[in-house]
């Protein structure tokens, strides 16, 4: 059977389509239909067709980097379609398997002769006619196998002038014989592609355009790392810092998108910040300001430091962050602009005026809105920035807020954020904003006037870019929900540790925690409880390595897994944990010894049958499902948190010593020594309750809220 693929950019007649897919199915061939036209409206005409398969290829680069957007916008159309088309795993299959490709319109050509480079034993031809030919002749000569011959699709001279002219003066066979996949995995295309890219003498615009044709030969061999240096050598070569700054942003995103810690960020976000100040220098505000975004975006990629069991900030904070502050650019941005006048009391002879602000995410507010909502002394009005689609465009434009700190407040964005902002001001004694994220970076564009800013970060935050292009001179309390988050968070800032830096404060989450108390069957005792995984952080797998160390001794002990799975779409890195904490917990499932409960309700009636509630998270700020197990009476096993461990504040400090474990050995040890008999069980599981009642329950915290924002903190 001979297999054929059509490619096609553009809407082909379908009357004379279906008459040669006819004739190549009267010849034995399976006929496949790849297109970046949108297939969807006519369904019905391409079902009429008679082929094996259609699919529909990317129809364009809104998900891939702005780097590469920019560079298509600059391309050509042929080049456009093979950008789109190149990373779709279901055209690189059928390719490999292709005896005939073939390209229906001019558009399709590169794409098609590309493909004939990863599968040179197949005919690639321009035009049905062609294709025809192709398949009659294959057919002739002894029964549809491959032939070695080469292709007769344009030679690359023709393909270059159409798509990289700089590229012309390469000899064919250097980039044939550098890009072909075969090559590449070997150490001989090692040395060639190393020797093409770094050539001594080669002009700067065929460098840069020969590394992109190698990176991607690399990577079509499944060599990331590899296609990542290609770029960064080539960078390496290259004095143009625009351009150099373009290889080294596409190098790291090469690792990024496989989830992988970019070996080279440092320099790639070194050129960047040197990029943003040599503009910032020559007065290309906007440029400076764009290049500064894509070193922030760069550094505090989540892939980094949010989807790892480990970041580059738990090593050493000030050290990662020193660049950055160290750039004349970030300098400016970051150069506190204070307020005009100051916040102005609360008043005494009506109620305070508060407004709760935050941007979708509202989890840890209920009984603070309730409270204020019936307090005789507070009225109270709330704001999500995301259920309106001018304020959520203003709260999260990065580049817009780094361009009008460049421009000292003279920007149009700053005239949109006192249009959208300055009415709530007005009104309010005191905004409490909820996440130090991108609607801080936005509300401190503008003076506040005389109200109280109060903005409270709870640990995610400190792990992005937005700190760090927040005017904290604008703010007047900054709330942490724990020591180790204050201190990981005013090391990476400078201006936590500046004259104006805001009154800082630590107040637990607003939990309910009476109703947690429910009564524990006997059962329950050997059961592990882990209440939420779904982010890498929580590192699930710490559990498993617990239940099988105390199943060794007694296989009654199960884990019960509460919360829903993680987020494939996530990232690549949040794929691959998961699919490897899938592998593991099989089995587990399997014998019982696992038991997935699954996103529920109702926390209290699950946490009822469980006997120990553990945390086995590399961070957390505070570890709000310990707490509500703590309060329902189960043994809390919690891991020294492998960010914060060693540190003068972490999981030691915030709970009480002997809940803390350094090793799934100690864990074990633990819940053992106080699950041993139901009545030392009962009596850990109560001394647990009694302390998470006295320390965090909703009576308790309260009291510290409303000496926050009535008394003025």
């Amino acid at each position: 059977m001979t297999e054929v693929l059509l490619v096609a950019s553009a809407r082909p007649q379908f009357g004379v389509l279906a008459e040669s897919v006819r004739k190549f199915n009267a010849q034995g061939a399976r006929v496949h239909l790849a297109g970046t036209f949108h297939l969807e409206p006519v369904a019905e005409e391409v079902s009429a067709l008679g082929l094996a398969e259609a699919h529909q290829l990317p129809r364009g680069l809104s998900h891939r980097s702005q780097a590469l957007r920019r560079r298509a916008s600059k391309s050509p159309r042929g080049l456009r379609v093979w950008m789109q088309s190149q990373r779709d795993s279901w055209l690189r299959g059928r390719a490999r398997k292709a005896d005939v490709l073939v390209a229906l319109d001019p558009d399709a050509v590169y794409t098609v002769w590309r493909l004939a480079q990863y599968n040179r034993g197949a005919e690639a031809k321009f035009g049905l006619a062609a294709g025809l030919k192709a398949v009659e002749t294959l057919a002739a000569g002894d029964g549809g196998s491959r032939r070695a011959a080469p292709s007769v699709l344009p030679p690359l001279p023709m393909v270059a002038r159409d798509v990289r002219r700089s590229v012309e003066s390469l000899p064919a066979t250097l980039l044939r014989t550098a890009t072909a996949r075969p090559v590449m995995r070997s150490g001989v295309g090692a040395r060639l592609w190393r020797t093409a890219v770094t050539a001594p003498g080669m002009p700067v615009k065929v460098r840069a355009a020969t590394s992109r044709y190698v990176s991607e030969g690399m990577r079509w061999a499944g060599r990331t790392s590899g296609a990542a240096l290609a770029l960064t050598q080539a960078a390496g070569k290259i004095p143009d810092l625009a351009l150099k700054a373009e290889l080294l942003d596409e190098a790291v995103m090469q690792e990024v998108s496989k989830g992988i810690r970019p070996r080279h960020l440092d320099k790639a976000t070194a050129t960047q910040l040197a990029y943003a100040d040599a503009e910032f220098a020559a007065g290309r505000l906007d440029t400076a300001a764009k290049a500064l975004n894509r070193a922030l975006f760069l550094g505090f990629h989540r892939v980094l430091h949010i989807d790892q069991l480990s970041s580059p900030l738990a090593d050493d904070a000030e050290g990662f962050v020193a660049p950055f502050h160290r750039s004349k650019v970030m300098r400016a941005v970051g150069r506190p602009q204070g307020r005009r006048v100051p916040a102005a009391p609360a008043p005494t002879d009506r109620p305070l005026r508060l407004l709760i602000m935050t941007s979708a995410n509202d989890n840890f507010l209920r009984l603070v809105q309730q409270h204020y909502a019936d307090h005789p002394g507070v009225e109270l009005r709330f704001l999500d920035l995301a259920a309106s689609k001018h304020y959520k465009r203003a709260a999260w434009a990065a580049t817009r807020m780094l361009q009008d700190r460049l421009a000292e407040g003279t920007s149009d964005y700053q005239e949109e954020v006192e249009r959208l902002m300055r009415p709530h001001l007005d009104w309010a004694d005191t905004v409490f904003l909820e996440w130090a994220a991108g609607p801080a970076s936005m509300l401190t564009t503008i003076d506040p006037g005389d109200a109280r800013i109060v903005v409270r970060l709870h640990s995610y935050e400190a792990f992005t870019r937005w700190p760090h292009q927040t005017d904290f001179s604008r703010i007047d309390d900054l709330v942490f929900v724990a020591p180790h988050v204050r201190d990981l968070t005013t090391s990476l800032v400078p201006q936590l540790r500046g004259e104006r830096a805001p009154r800082l404060h630590v107040l637990h989450n607003a939990m309910d925690l009476s109703g947690f108390a429910r009564p524990k069957s006997p059962e329950a005792r050997f059961n592990l409880g882990l209440v939420g995984l779904s982010q890498v952080a929580k590192d699930p797998k710490w559990a498993v390595r617990v239940l099988e160390q105390v199943r060794k001794h007694d296989e009654r002990y199960r884990l019960l897994l509460v919360g829903g799975d993680m987020n494939p779409k996530t990232s690549r890195a949040t794929r691959e944990y998961r699919r490897d904490f899938e592998a593991e917990l099989a089995p587990l499932v399997e014998s019982g010894a696992v038991v997935r409960v699954g996103p529920t309700d109702d926390v209290p009636a699950e946490l009822a049958s469980i006997g120990t509630i553990l945390s086995s998270s590399v961070r957390e700020g505070c570890h709000v499902g310990v707490m509500e197990g703590a309060a329902s009476g189960a043994v809390p096993v919690v891991r020294d948190w492998p960010f914060y461990a060693g540190k003068a504040n972490g999981a030691r400090t915030l709970y009480p010593g002997d809940w803390v474990v350094g090793s799934p050995e100690e864990a074990a040890e633990r819940i053992l020594k106080t699950t041993s008999t139901e009545e030392a069980w009962r009596q850990a599981g109560q001394r647990a309750a009694e302390h998470a009642l006295t320390e965090w329950d909703w009576p308790m915290v309260r009291k510290h809220f409303d000496q926050l924002f009535l008394s003025n903190g």
